[in-house]
Order: C-alpha cells, then sequence, then structure tokens
C-alpha cells in the first residue's frame, strides 16, 4: 500500500473521525455516527481505497533524486 492521503487531508480525516465517533458515544447522533471509523482509520494509515482505485492522491510529490 502506497501512500496516497497527504497531510491536512489526514488531519482532517482524523478530526472529523474523532467527532463523529465522539458523538455517536454520546448519543448526540444516531449509529450512523459511528461511520467515523472509517475516516479516522483511513487518516491514521495514510491509504484510502477509493483514491487508489480512482488513481487520486493527496501527498505531496517529492523531487526525484
Amino acid at each position: 500500500m502506497k501512500a496516497n492521503v497527504g497531510g491536512i487531508d489526514r488531519i482532517l480525516r482524523i478530526i472529523i473521525g474523532l467527532v463523529l465517533i465522539g458523538l455517536a458515544a454520546t448519543g448526540t447522533v444516531g449509529w450512523w455516527g459511528w461511520l467515523g471509523i472509517v475516516p479516522l482509520a483511513t487518516g491514521l494509515a495514510g491509504w484510502c481505497p477509493p483514491y487508489a482505485m480512482l488513481g487520486l492522491s493527496t501527498c505531496r510529490m517529492r523531487p526525484k533524486a
């Protein structure tokens, strides 16, 4: 698995995931809040399956040496 989720994208996924899980745990939102596990996992792993299938990447391009 080659990383395809970069800096700001990773941070936003982790924050959104934690917020959704927190809201679900407190009963503020319904069961769908537990879907926050998905953005949290992809943010922590740095890899997103739909990005891989579509050939997308938000990682910074590294100059070739």
